[in-house]
């Protein structure tokens, strides 16, 4: 177990794949910063490969005052085993008080291995992160400066706030797109800190021959505009309109989580709790009920449009505008208005 310490760092684990840093680490650089501004402590960035040197700029670049650097042969290809057993020696050579991480694949496999390895508290898919003060009821203790980890639970009907005062460091991941994409400050340096690795082939629990990746067929997150569809399409057939909209607005289709296991689109379009968090200009969402899980997707959207022929859809209560309809009569009157302007 690590011992408190309320003079250390803020962590943030910048997850990189051949060379290229995700989109949720420096998403994360943003509320990092704020959170170490607040407990006035340096905020760093913990990369883990091979000759990944060229990215350290960029970590500077979002926010990052220190960057600590593992690069080893054996780290080039993520391993659970391998990147958890550096990162655990890290966090007892430097006592870090707040470890971050992106609630990707590779986040949700590593941070739990690294929790279980130092004995700390871990919150999973946190939407928001907070510090705040806690007195302890049966003693009447205050503990000041802890994370408050905010995240849905009972299926998103409630909302959760997680504390932990007396394992360290406190540990979250987050969910991929629910905090803001950060500006660059180009003119932003920041020290680094080389880490030696010792690693052995011993230390993995297998050898990659090959990697292959594959690229998702959309990035929901980077569009403007998406039309989404739910369930109430009604077919894979139906959904072409989707398709046709997004296409005649420039934008992406989306679909909610009933809509693609009911086999009407591929997983890469779900928005949602259990999808893609996203906040684009304009979201459309044709045939959704608006259950609490899809919300809390597209929730942020900055003019959401709600076409459902059921007055009482949850739906309803966010949207900006609302068209009580049958969605295969309005979709196709859009879509022909759109056409005609342009």
């Amino acid at each position: 177990m690590i011992e408190v310490n309320t003079a250390g760092e803020v962590w943030v684990f910048a997850e990189q794949h051949a060379g290229t840093l995700e989109d949720t680490p420096i998403e994360l650089m943003s509320k990092g910063r704020e959170l170490a501004d607040i407990l006035k402590v340096p905020l760093a960035a913990v990369m883990l490969g091979d000759s990944c040197r060229d990215l350290v700029d960029l970590l500077a670049h979002y926010g990052a005052d220190k960057v600590y650097l593992a690069e080893h042969p054996l780290l080039e290809h993520y391993q659970a085993t391998s990147y958890a057993k550096v990162i655990n020696d890290l966090i007892h050579k430097h006592k870090p008080q707040i470890v971050l991480y992106g609630a990707t694949p590779c986040g949700r496999d590593l941070a739990p291995r690294v929790a279980s390895a130092v004995k700390a508290g871990l919150t999973a898919d946190c939407t928001d992160l907070q510090i705040g003060n806690h007195e302890v009821t049966k003693t009447g203790k205050v503990y000041e400066n802890l994370l408050f980890q905010i995240r849905p639970a009972f299926g998103g009907n409630i909302i959760a706030t997680i504390i932990n005062f007396d394992r360290w460091p406190q540990m979250a991941t987050v969910r991929e797109g629910v905090m803001p994409m950060p500006e660059p400050d180009t003119h932003r340096k920041a020290k680094v800190i080389k880490e030696k690795v010792t690693l052995s082939q011993e230390d993995l629990a297998l050898e990659i021959l090959r990697q292959q990746r594959q690229e998702r067929k959309v990035n929901l997150k980077a569009s403007r505009i998406i039309v989404a569809g739910g369930a109430g399409v009604g077919s894979r057939e139906n959904f072409k309109q989707i398709w046709d909209l997004a296409h005649c607005l420039g934008g992406a289709p989306g679909a909610t989580r009933a809509a693609v296991d009911l086999g009407f689109i591929d997983r890469d379009h779900q928005v949602g709790q259990t999808g893609t968090t996203v906040r684009p200009s304009l979201y459309i969402a044709a045939g959704i009920s608006g259950a609490i899980q899809h919300q809390a997707g597209m929730s942020e959207s900055q003019k959401i449009i709600a076409i459902n022929n059921d007055p009482d859809a949850p739906i309803f209560n966010i949207a900006h505008y609302k068209i009580l309809g049958d969605l295969n009569e309005v979709v196709p009157k859009m879509i022909k208005a759109i056409k005609e302007k342009v």
